[in-house]
């Protein structure tokens, strides 16, 4: 993502990765004597149902369910999964055919058929969950089984990017006999076709997977059974890394930790694979609270911001300053945020508020989830609350909940300001502007765009050709500046830590940086 080619088909080479230790030439075998491969998170399921999740819960279901699209190593672009091809049927994007590979079944033995990737993808909007996936769908009309085996999508407005909404784990194919047509399943079971069955689940602790045997797609196990420990705090995910408890980490690694991992090398008897990333850190005022909805309020904000004092004195470099929704790498990325603010200032700041009648502190409360996106969240957030006090503007309170709760907090609107992470659906533009604009979206909080959601995203999508859709990516981005609804903060890199025995990591991060599990195996020679 850093200093990277713009190109469409370059923007998530997660491929081009470096190794800083572990330099053990491998043999293409796995090894399963030590039992499963154990890797550690920071980031656990919300929730078992596709129907329910727009969030990190992605991560494991790329593993346990499947799509009828998805990204082999190294790919850029949605290729054949659950599907043996789909294309568009029609030059104007608006008739998307698909057929299935021949005998599918899910883990359970129960066929997978046309209709039940129908039931599947309809289910998400009966549903319709508010903040779920179903605002992935707004370009879906409706599905028409040809037969057992081929199905074909009726869109209501042109979309290149169907392929990519369908090769998000959202769109995962579940079993109609399982899964309510109308409401969630909650018996925290789950019957997928995915590369791994899940065989015992224990809410924010762990998750085991063996592997499908019934599986057919892309995927290529090099492993038969991987165990996902789940942390609330990074230094003890990591601790059990370096006392052999765990094998890999992703997701949630410590600034601190990165730096020593890099300077210390083989040393440590660890490995630190590092990766261009896309994910991102920032802001949401919602619109419901009386300060947060002033935008002198939301633009005095965004002027006092330091970023590169966040991203230099809590995360120590291991991030970059953010100026767009849309990271750097992506195609139509601009630094709106730089342009129109430049370098923090209190005096400009006191001057918006003081253009708008306000002259009094302006009180805010701040909301960031304390067990999502690592131990560093709370430190940022403090870090946040000094900026704002020190201008002299503000007067900041502080809240944290744990993630499953706070999901749910931000869902009903119930906080002033509160501290989002995104990592994307599929590697585009669109996905760091549509989800978080219109009635329904990811957030929880209406923000009606309707020159975006209206003009600028149709326009997008009727061009299959990404790289010819730069004018309207900067004139949505410039829109989000200028609402000052959603501030971003810092954009992330990828860091996969492992122990000097595991392979795989190098291969094992999709373009929207979820971990395929099947990747990781134990180097079986040196």
């Amino acid at each position: 993502m850093f200093n990277r080619n713009p190109c469409l088909r370059h923007l998530a080479a997660v491929t081009s990765i470096t190794l800083v230790a572990g330099c053990g030439v491998l043999s293409s075998a796995s090894s399963d004597d030590k039992g499963p491969i154990v890797v550690g998170t920071t980031s656990a399921p919300s929730t078992l149902d596709p129907a329910a999740s727009w969030d990190g819960s992605w991560e494991l279901f790329r593993n346990i369910y499947q799509t009828l699209l998805s990204y082999p190593s190294g790919a850029t672009t949605p290729e054949p999964d659950a599907a043996q091809s789909c294309g568009f049927a029609d030059t104007s994007n608006l008739v998307y055919r698909c057929k299935l590979r021949a005998d599918m079944k899910f883990s359970d033995g129960d066929t997978l058929d046309a209709r039940a990737v129908k039931y599947s993808i309809d289910r998400i909007k009966r549903i319709n969950l508010p903040g779920g996936p179903a605002g992935l769908l707004g370009s879906l009309d409706r599905i028409q089984v040809l037969n057992a085996h081929e199905l074909v999508f009726h869109l209501n407005k042109s979309d290149a990017t169907f392929p990519f909404v369908l090769a998000t784990p959202a769109m995962s194919i579940v079993d109609p006999d399982d899964y309510p047509a109308h409401s969630l399943r909650k018996d925290g079971k789950v019957f997928g076709s995915g590369p791994y069955s899940l065989r015992s689940y224990e809410d924010g602790k762990q998750a085991e997977l063996v592997r499908n045997d019934h599986y057919k797609g892309f995927a290529e196990l090099k492993n038969d059974a991987v165990t996902i420990r789940y942390f609330q705090d990074s230094g003890q995910m990591v601790d059990a890394l370096k006392d052999k408890k765990i094998d890999v980490t992703y997701r949630g690694l410590a600034s601190k930790d990165i730096v020593s991992l890099r300077s210390k090398g083989a040393d440590s008897g660890l490995q630190l694979v590092e990766g261009a990333g896309m994910e991102i850190s920032y802001l949401v005022f919602n619109p419901k609270d009386p300060w947060a909805k002033k935008l002198a309020v939301r633009k005095a904000v965004a002027q006092v911001i330091d970023r590169a004092a966040i991203a230099h004195k809590v995360y120590k470099d291991t991030v970059d300053p953010l100026y767009s929704m849309v990271p750097a790498g992506l195609t139509g990325h601009t630094t709106g945020f730089f342009d129109d603010y430049g370098d923090p200032s209190s005096s400009k700041a006191r001057q918006i508020l003081s253009e708008a009648g306000i002259t009094e502190r302006v009180p805010l409360t701040l909301w960031y989830t304390t067990d999502r996106y690592g131990s560093e969240t709370a430190p940022e957030f403090q870090e946040i609350k000094r900026q704002l006090e020190d201008s002299g503007l503000f007067r900041v309170a502080l809240n944290g909940r744990p993630w499953k709760t706070y999901e749910e907090g931000y869902r009903k609107g119930e906080y002033p300001v509160f501290g989002r992470g995104w990592f994307p659906d599929f590697p585009d533009a669109e996905n760091f502007i549509a989800p978080f604009v219109g009635l329904q979206n990811a957030l929880g909080t209406p923000y009606p765009a309707p020159r975006i959601t209206d003009i600028l995203l149709p326009a997008s999508r009727r061009e299959s050709d990404r790289g010819a859709v730069v004018k309207e990516f900067e004139a949505a981005q410039q829109i989000l500046v200028d609402d000052a609804r959603l501030l971003p903060l810092w954009q992330g890199k990828q860091f996969v830590a492992a122990s000097e025995e595991i392979s795989g990591g190098e291969q094992a991060l999709d373009p929207s940086t979820i971990m395929m599990m099947w990747e990781l195996h134990r180097k079986t020679s040196w």
